[in-house]
Parts: structure tokens; C-alpha cells; sequence
């Protein structure tokens, strides 16, 4: 297959319109046009409706877009592979990441890997559900969970972050402490919405769970943790004990820490065609190396 051709169809896919994608590509009209009709003709059936309102792929052009997107991609990072040998990580890497996750720590890690390689840049988004949409334009997703996004992906474990409960020794103070899980159902509780899992039944270390009626329910660990903090509840979220620097004097203290909780891993994936691209390498042993530092 003629990757030149098949860039220009994925091109006129993507933007709509011959005139379109003959400008993302800065090619003349009828030069795209003249690799689209060979591209077909290789296809031996159609691969787009052509309107006046511009074009559509059919049903055949659909799977082949989908497809054409991942040896485009491939094709790309096997270059990119020769180019980096031997060489210091450059260019641009994006990551996607957890909305919550401790600020100390997220900007101690980009930190280290600014420092460590100077000429890398970093483009990061931060989502409830790093998994949840299409990863189309990331190199790296961090995440909470077992699951692995649907297409090629190489997953590893960074660590293991344990569930648990917390409270601020003034909240304890105004409320007691509560020595047994019904006692829970008198406390104002905090709860974490993780992208897999239901925020009103917490998992107890025997196996069972229990049924709770959160006061706050969110996304992002950090908020929970500051209102736990500041007295609003007893919080239950992944606690990876990485120091804050902002944290209140009389700090959080677990709750309970025999009876409410589990183990889930934080995993980072990355798309199996960037996998052994040097740059990638590289920064996802800089990265364990910082978790090993600060654990």
C-alpha cells in the first residue's frame, strides 16, 4: 500500500472535503485527487461518497480510515524510533492523567523530567476517566484500575495505591471516632467517584462491602482530601502517602484502617506502536524511578 495515498484519503476523512484536505496536506487538488482515484483503484470498490456538500467515507472507506490511522501512526513511530536512537529525548510527549492526583507530586515528576531532559516538552490534560474517550491523541494515560483501553496498548503497573479512610484529627475531635462500621452511618462521609466503581459501596478488607450515603461525592482525590482536611468528613480515597507540602498542621489520620479498604493499581498505558520508541522508554523509566524516590 502506498502510504502517500493513503494519507491523502485519511486527510479527506478527517476534514470533509477534498479542498480541505488538500490544504492540511499543502497539496494541489488534483494531486489528491489523483491519489485518492489510484487508491480505489488498488481498493477495487469505493472508498467515499462525493457530494456538493463535500465527502463521506462509505462503508468500506470507514474500516480502511480506521485502519489507515494506525499504519500512518505506525509508520511515524518506526521513524521516529530510527531517528532516536542514541539520541536525548526531544519533541513533544502528551500526557493524560487522573484529575486529583496530589499537585506536590504530579509537579515534582514533570520537574524531574524537565530536568533530566531539557529539551523534552510536555502537553498534559487531566481527566475524570483517562480510559474513557478516545486516547487517539496521547502518548501516555495514566490511570487507576485494571482496564486497558480498547485497540493496541502496552499497560504497566507503576505502584499500588491503597484505599482507605482518612479524617483530621479536629474533625475526630468534634465527632468521635467511630469503632465499628454501623457507627459510619453517624458520620459525614466523603467519598471518591472512580471511573470504575460505585461511590455509595465501599469494600471492606473481609470481602464484604458496604452501602453508605455520601456528603460530597467527587472525581478528584485532592479535592476530597483537602475536605477532609479542613473537617468536612471522613474521606475514603487512594492514599499513596506522597508528601504535600501545603498539608495542615495536624495533618490526616486513617480511620478504621482494618476494616474499610483495598488495593488498586495506578498503571500508565501507552500505544503499543510507541512502545519501544526510545523517547517513550526513557521517560517511563524516569518515571518509576521518581516513584521509587518518593515511596
Amino acid at each position: 500500500m502506498d502510504l502517500d495515498e493513503l494519507r491523502a484519503f485519511v486527510a479527506v476523512v478527517e476534514t470533509g472535503s477534498i479542498v480541505a484536505g488538500a490544504r492540511s496536506l499543502n497539496f494541489a487538488r488534483a494531486t489528491l485527487r489523483r491519489r485518492l482515484d489510484e487508491l480505489e483503484a488498488r481498493a477495487g470498490v469505493p472508498l467515499l461518497h462525493r457530494t456538493a456538500h463535500g465527502v463521506t467515507p462509505t462503508e468500506a472507506g470507514s474500516v480502511l480510515a480506521a485502519r489507515g490511522r494506525r499504519i500512518l501512526q505506525e509508520a511515524s513511530a518506526l521513524l521516529s524510533s530510527v531517528r532516536e536512537v542514541g539520541a536525548e529525548p526531544t519533541g513533544e510527549l502528551r500526557f493524560m492523567v487522573p484529575v486529583g492526583l496530589p499537585p506536590e507530586g504530579v509537579t515534582s515528576l514533570f520537574a524531574a523530567l524537565r530536568t533530566k531532559y531539557p529539551h523534552l516538552s510536555l502537553r498534559v490534560h487531566f481527566s475524570e476517566d483517562p480510559l474513557g474517550g478516545l486516547l487517539e491523541d496521547v502518548d501516555v494515560a495514566v490511570h487507576f484500575g485494571t482496564r486497558s483501553p480498547a485497540g493496541s496498548w502496552v499497560s504497566y503497573e507503576l505502584l499500588r495505591v491503597r484505599e482507605r479512610l482518612i479524617a483530621s484529627r479536629e474533625y475526630l475531635r468534634r465527632k468521635g471516632v467511630p469503632k465499628t462500621l454501623d457507627e459510619l452511618a453517624h458520620h459525614d462521609l466523603l467519598a471518591w467517584d472512580c471511573p470504575d466503581g460505585d461511590a455509595t459501596i465501599w469494600p471492606t478488607w473481609q470481602g464484604t462491602t458496604l452501602r453508605v450515603v455520601p456528603r460530597v461525592i467527587s472525581p478528584d482525590i485532592h479535592l476530597l482530601r483537602r475536605c477532609a482536611a479542613a473537617g468536612m468528613g471522613i474521606a475514603f480515597l487512594p492514599d499513596a502517602e506522597i508528601p504535600e507540602s501545603d498539608a495542615p498542621a495536624d495533618g490526616l489520620v486513617p480511620v478504621l484502617p482494618n476494616d474499610i479498604g483495598r488495593e488498586r493499581p495506578l498503571r500508565v498505558v501507552v500505544p503499543a506502536v510507541l512502545a519501544e520508541i526510545p523517547r517513550i522508554r526513557a521517560v517511563l523509566t524516569e518515571i518509576r524511578a521518581f516513584l521509587a524516590r518518593v515511596g
